[in-house]
């Protein structure tokens, strides 16, 4: 039995220990790991079976084995899930951070944030990835395809096969409008997207001993690494252009 189930099945005996966190959510593990990937997928679509394998490794949940050794997980344990992958996600915190936090509200100190919620449609699917071309990014941002093939041309934007862009392109499409209206034209960022593909060598360079061990948890380690290195490195990039501009007035 999971540590969770276990400290919930003695505070039902009466010796006083606290109901780990989330309270008063049914901790019956009857979901199976797809079940728990629908739920979650609208809202963090990168979220994997080697990523929840490899949350379970770093001990941030911990599901019922069945006799048959198949992992199953409880309403409690996708919101456990729904906390450490938000935290992630918003506030760019290390594991090791986020389970302190949680050991925190296991032992009763209030949790940050909403309340916990339960996905009412335990088996709703994520959309289907869209793919985006010069048109359609054009269209998803009310700018023209001219622009946008621009972009492509300067380097801000990687068209792949068919002229197919990567799922960010609408958000680059977006800033660069923006930073156009004061007179920044695609030229003008090309070096800045080749200090990003710097920052990305850098992180594949970190990252390339686990991905080289060929095993899904040492992929979902390479992964968690990537984004915990790649948020850094982004936020110390905005500290740095935030402090050269604030001694320009």
């Amino acid at each position: 039995m999971s540590g969770a189930h276990a400290a919930h099945e003695l505070q039902g005996l009466g010796d006083g220990a606290p109901e780990p966190w989330p309270r008063g959510i049914s901790r019956q593990a009857t979901m199976r790991i797809s079940d728990v990937l629908a739920q979650l997928g609208p809202e963090f679509p990168s979220v994997s079976h080697s990523k929840l394998r490899f949350l379970e490794d770093q001990g941030l949940i911990d599901p019922v084995r069945t006799p048959s050794g198949y992992r199953q997980y409880s309403p409690a344990d996708v919101e456990r899930l729904r906390f450490v992958l938000t935290e992630q996600r918003d506030s760019y915190l290390p594991l090791k951070v986020i389970k302190q936090r949680l050991a925190e509200m296991d032992a009763g100190e209030p949790a940050p944030g909403p309340a916990p919620r339960l996905a009412d449609a335990p088996h709703a699917t994520a959309p289907a990835r869209r793919r985006w071309t010069a048109e359609s990014v054009a269209e998803e941002t009310r700018t023209s395809a001219a622009y946008v093939t621009e972009l492509v041309h300067a380097g801000v934007l990687r068209a792949g096969v068919g002229g197919q862009l990567d799922a960010g392109a609408p958000d680059v499409v977006r800033i660069a409008v923006r930073l156009a209206e004061h007179g920044i034209e695609p030229r003008h960022l090309r070096s800045l997207r080749t200090s990003a593909d710097r920052h990305v060598d850098l992180v594949d360079q970190l990252v390339a001993p686990y991905r080289s061990q060929q095993t899904p948890s040492a992929r979902a380690q390479a992964a968690e690494l990537a984004t915990e290195i790649g948020e850094l490195l982004a936020r110390l990039h905005t500290a740095w252009v935030r402090r050269g501009t604030d001694g320009l007035v």
